[in-house]
């Protein structure tokens, strides 16, 4: 797909080339059939794209399960303003190996991979091919572009299974992830501030820095939630960048800010914190519904406000 005749509110934006994993997850989002897909070369410029206007939202990865979460994207989530999640896709991750035609495996002694599909194959490659070697490749598909240039070094590359779809390369094996229940997750960012809609099944993203690095500055981050049964499904830290042990961090939550219990975490977090980034509500891709104990239904707040409420305005108890 092309954006050459395409208007910003057409065009998505994704981490390519095609054939990618990042490719996968945006052919799940049911609104970007049809429109313009514009191939970036990182996560830097697929949100300067949507920052710009030239696109309307941008597919990004942001969690592996097996690598936790994707560094470069939570940074820039962190330090590009005016950023959103709408959406979440989760993609599982597998790998075929592929060569040249006629290529047998066999005859393969050097294969191309990035070095997190090498990683999370590596144990099929050293069973099957022991004497192998390896070299980096700059994205899984590019490992398999680079076969079909002239003087590769490579015989065989790890890359996608769609891949024989957009190169002229024969697989040699299949399933080579090392861990078959492998998945990414994704998210569609876009400049969006409307809300979704809460479904039940919801998931809200922050990046939250704590007050100062001193004892118990986390705990009392963490309190926020806890005290309103409000669960962490990812808490992560990264470095801030503007002196040694400044941590800033990246939270998954269960819940809707439209929940009671989560826009009081959030209001908690905002009167301690001296930056709280939102990022966004969205469903969650396994449509999992939230459980959580019943006093801390919506309810139990509204009745509370209420009550305060009550002894402010000298209403009889």
């Amino acid at each position: 797909m092309t954006d050459a005749a395409a208007t910003p509110d057409e065009t998505y934006s994704y981490l390519g080339p095609a054939g990618t994993f990042t490719e996968a997850a945006l052919k799940q989002v049911p609104e970007a059939a049809g429109k313009a897909w514009r191939s970036v070369n990182n996560v830097g410029e697929a949100l300067a794209d949507v920052t710009s206007g030239r696109s309307i939202a941008a597919m990004i990865a942001i969690e592996n399960s097996i690598e936790g979460g994707v560094s470069a994207t939570q940074d820039a989530l962190a330090t590009v303003p005016g950023l959103r999640i709408v959406s979440e896709v989760l993609v599982p991750v597998n790998f075929v190996l592929v060569a040249r035609p006629g290529t047998r495996l066999d005859e393969v002694r050097v294969v191309n991979a990035h070095p997190v599909a090498y990683a999370q194959s590596r144990g099929w490659l050293e069973r099957n091919l022991p004497a192998h070697g390896h070299i980096p490749s700059s994205s899984n598909v590019q490992a398999a572009a680079a076969l079909l240039e002239a003087g590769s070094p490579a015989d065989a590359a790890v890359a996608p299974p769609g891949i024989v779809d957009h190169y002229d390369v024969e697989v040699l094996a299949r399933d080579l992830g090392d861990n078959p229940n492998a998945v990414t997750r994704f998210v569609l960012v876009s400049r969006s501030r409307a809300l979704p809609e809460p479904t039940g099944a919801d998931k809200t993203s922050l990046i939250v820095e704590l007050p100062s690095d001193e004892p118990g500055a986390l705990l009392a981050m963490l309190e926020q939630f806890s005290t309103r049964g409000v669960n962490l499904s990812l808490l992560e830290s990264r470095p801030i960048g503007d002196a040694l042990g400044r941590y800033r961090f990246v939270v998954d939550l269960d819940g809707h800010v439209s929940d009671e219990r989560v826009a009081d975490a959030l209001l908690g977090l905002r009167r301690t914190s001296p930056k709280v980034i939102f990022l966004g509500s969205y469903p969650r891709a396994d449509q999992q519904e939230i459980e959580y104990h019943a006093k801390y239904d919506d309810e139990i707040f509204i009745e509370a406000r209420d009550w305060l409420r009550g002894l402010l305005s000298g209403e009889p108890d």
